[in-house]
């Protein structure tokens, strides 16, 4: 007597999209928004009428962004060196002053009260000061401002990422007889990376706005803020506009290179998120 043949169930698929059309959405969603939006601002300018004053017209943007591009360019390096300084800076004084809170709890009482200052600090009223303080031909002020905005969100997240470490792993250290600088090689820093990586992708973005507000209210010309500030006093609308492009493509820039970095350093990470 012959056995019937066992039908297996096929595998069923999921229903949601597979990992090529999600990076494709990715990119071609927000490049149909922002055509979309764009339509609608020539409309607007075209057929509704509104006034130059009011709203440039995407058009007249670009053609002004073409025309001036070399002191566009100019302009972009020097807001772009003012930020990445005062990132770095701000960077290296967050960490740094994060392993002392973490490491001594004074130095955490002493710090909170110093950080939540400084996170309230208004850029506009400071950096005429700093401007004032440095002179108009310095660059110092502006780097100053980016660093103090750099600092605050790079400290609070190394601060978070230094007491992941559980009470498990470093009575384990202690057991191995590790000195307080091994123990934060082989075990605070690895924990805390992916904090710290946060904190200077968040950073970054702030080091550029930092820059911009401090350019636009004085200090030698020359920056990105500055030429905004005397294209619109100008009544070239569409000039500062065109500044303004390029402001937010170099916030995009410094974005995007420290969210490469932070996946870079991720992928070559050990998987554990460096616990042992």
């Amino acid at each position: 007597m012959a056995t019937p043949a066992v039908t297996r169930p096929r595998p069923t698929r999921g229903h949601g999209p597979s990992p090529r059309t999600e990076t494709t959405l990715r990119i071609v969603a927000p490049v149909a928004v922002g055509l979309l939006v764009l339509g609608a601002w020539q409309f607007l300018v075209s057929v509704v009428g509104v006034s130059d004053y009011l709203l440039p017209s995407p058009a007249s943007i670009i053609e002004e962004f073409a025309a001036y591009w070399p002191s566009i360019a100019s302009a972009m390096l020097i807001t772009g060196a003012n930020s990445l300084v005062g990132l770095v800076i701000g960077s290296v004084l967050g960490i740094a002053l994060a392993a002392l809170a973490a490491r001594w709890r004074p130095v955490d009482r002493m710090s909170a009260p110093v950080v939540a200052s400084l996170a309230v600090v208004p850029i506009v009223a400071l950096a005429p000061v700093l401007n004032s303080m440095f002179g108009a031909d310095s660059q110092f002020g502006r780097q100053a401002i980016a660093a103090l905005a750099s600092f605050v969100p790079v400290f609070i997240n190394t601060l978070r990422g230094f007491r992941q470490t559980t009470p498990v792993h470093r009575e384990l250290m202690r057991a191995y007889a590790a000195t307080p600088g091994q123990v934060l090689r082989t075990l605070t820093l690895p924990t805390a990376r992916p904090f710290i990586l946060t904190g200077i992708r968040i950073a970054s973005s702030l080091a550029v706005i930092s820059a911009l507000v401090a350019e636009y209210f004085g200090g030698p010309r020359g920056g990105l803020g500055s030429l905004i500030s005397t294209s619109a006093a100008s009544s070239a609308y569409a000039r500062a506009w065109a500044y303004v492009v390029a402001s937010i493509a170099l916030g995009l820039l410094f974005y995007l290179v420290t969210l490469g970095l932070e996946r870079m350093l991720q992928r070559r990470a050990p998987q554990a998120g460096g616990r042992p």
